[in-house]
């Protein structure tokens, strides 16, 4: 068989229902995630941690996982820490085409989970594809430390010039995205000179060019 690599992607879980298949802490730091990412979560354990419990957003069936149930969500995430039940939850989901992550336990998962940063819409995620949580961790960490609130205004800056470049050009793609987004806006962004970083951008992206700004030769 063919080697292949994970597809990564990011999920819009807003509103769509999920479930969490266990109540320890971890499954609690399960849905800690899924409940930041706007997903309506249902957890099924005979018992459960008070942050599970205690969290109105958080509808919990105290009862054993019943055979056949994850078929009514859009993901789920199995977190007992018993073989039997995760590989249950897992075959049942496979069934119902349903995307599965089974804690600690990458043969029974249809999707693993990155290590994620995040700073405002900005996020870096740093996966093993399974293999080791731990080093997905301690790399994220690393790269958290090169990573400040600059970055986060620099992302909002190059989004509001991809909007205005789209606009003027029909696309925003451009061959000057490369040399606009460097060191030395970063150095204007922390000098909290945000018109001069703005326009670094829309320099580099062709914005100055007057048939792209309208302006009369």
């Amino acid at each position: 068989m063919t080697a292949t690599s994970p597809y990564a992607v990011n999920l819009d879980l807003n509103g769509r229902r999920s479930l969490v298949v266990g109540g320890g802490t971890v499954a609690a730091r399960k849905v800690r995630g899924l409940l930041a990412a706007g997903a309506q979560v249902t957890v099924v354990a005979p018992e459960a941690v008070a942050e599970i419990t205690g969290d109105h957003r958080v509808r919990w069936l105290q009862r054993p996982y019943r055979r056949g149930e994850v078929a009514s969500y859009r993901l789920a995430v199995t977190a007992t820490g018993d073989p039997k039940v995760d590989g249950q939850v897992y075959w049942d989901a496979e069934a119902a085409d349903v995307w599965l992550n089974s804690a600690d336990d990458p043969e029974n998962c249809s999707f693993t989970l990155p290590a994620v940063t995040t700073h405002d819409d900005l996020q870096v995620a740093v996966s093993t594809n399974g293999r080791s949580p731990a080093v997905a961790a301690w790399l994220r960490r690393t790269i958290d430390g090169a990573i400040g609130p600059e970055h986060a205004t620099v992302l909002t800056l190059a989004s509001e010039v991809r909007t205005e470049l789209r606009s003027a050009a029909g696309s925003s793609e451009s061959a000057g995205w490369e040399a606009a987004l460097d060191d030395h806006l970063l150095d204007l962004v922390r000098a909290g000179d945000l018109d001069a970083a703005r326009q670094r951008i829309r320099t580099a992206v062709g914005l100055h060019d007057p048939l792209i700004d309208g302006a009369v030769l």
